[in-house]
């Protein structure tokens, strides 16, 4: 359901492997494929003219790289990147301009101790407020079934969750439903995506429905108040989870507006073997909205790491969700 599809029926266009073919491949592609010019008010017809005017026909390799990479910035996209065989194009700005907001290292000594434990890429352990903390860096890393219910069944008896997805830069979503379905009852509307038709950038299917399923009965549910950690680099898959979340009963987002990466990666090749991976289908949460930009955290729940407090060892956005946590 989640697959990039298309059924657009035009002449496929062949370039010149040279700089201007290659330059030209790549802007075409992006026209005809990218998913968010109107929501980010780009102006691509206007881009190209001023990018191709930097064209020279004995250019290097590496400075027409440099013209194509500056010219992929201007989507504003974490999920955009030229991939070649001596560098990797990649739009920092996205979280860079923000404050980071996270120090594995505060958790891990101050509130755990350094008494956790690790299954399928998830770090876990139970905070002294009797509060479960799990922190999942990455949705990449895959999540067996048994290894969750060890997981929660060893966090049982905690009055609350935290589940800390800072930093998470996003993986498979076949995780995010994983996780997701240890925390609803029912069918779970998850959110809509619309798949391109055509050529055009307006050319999208109507937005469909996906849903989430409750995890097979025998596992190991939570029914209990949960809190979700994020930061600017809680980015694409893990944006999906927060986006989800949110609207789950006895659930609060805490910390900072998520990074956004809501579209699905979609890749294709330049004619001299560049590879090009930019975002072609978008997923929207279960209200319909675009989260693209990011997530906001639940209302009054805002909050970012205090510098000061955390050469003290305290970590203000953990204790912030233990407050909302005793709260509920």
């Amino acid at each position: 359901m989640l697959l990039f599809t298309t059924s657009a029926c035009h002449e496929v266009e062949e370039w010149e492997n040279d700089p201007r073919g290659n330059f030209e491949a790549l802007w075409t592609i992006l026209d005809e494929h990218y998913c968010f010019f109107e929501e980010k008010g780009v102006d691509w017809d206007s881009i190209y003219t001023r990018y191709s005017a930097r064209l020279e026909d004995k250019m290097t390799r590496y400075e027409l790289f440099q013209v194509c990479s500056e010219m992929l910035d201007e989507l504003r996209d974490g999920h955009t990147n030229l991939i070649t065989p001596f560098d990797i194009s990649y739009y920092h700005n996205w979280w860079s301009d923000y404050p980071q907001n996270y120090d594995a290292r505060l958790w891990q000594e101050y509130y755990l101790n350094f008494n956790y434990r690790k299954a399928s890429g998830i770090t876990y352990g139970i905070l002294p407020q009797n509060i479960g903390y799990i922190n999942y860096s990455s949705f990449s890393n895959a999540i067996g079934e048994g290894n969750l219910d060890e997981v929660l069944f060893h966090l049982i008896s905690c009055n609350g969750l935290i589940i800390d997805v800072r930093n998470n830069g996003g993986g498979n979503l076949t995780n995010v439903e994983t996780l997701v379905s240890r925390f609803i009852t029912d069918r779970t509307l998850a959110g809509y995506i619309s798949h391109k038709t055509g050529p055009g950038h307006n050319d999208f299917s109507k937005p469909e429905p996906f849903y989430y399923y409750p995890a097979e009965q025998g596992r190991v549910m939570w029914g209990k108040a949960v809190v979700v950690l994020t930061n600017r680099s809680t980015f694409s898959a893990a944006n999906n989870f927060v986006s989800i979340m949110k609207y789950l009963p006895n659930v609060k987002i805490v910390g900072a507006t998520t990074g956004g990466g809501s579209g699905m990666p979609y890749s294709s090749e330049l004619p001299n073997g560049w590879g090009v991976r930019f975002s072609a289908c978008s997923i929207l949460d279960p209200q319909g909205k675009v989260t693209e930009f990011g997530v906001e955290p639940s209302e009054d729940c805002a909050v970012d790491l205090d510098p000061q407090a955390a050469l003290q060892g305290r970590d203000t956005m953990i204790d912030f969700a233990i407050n909302v946590l005793n709260e509920l």
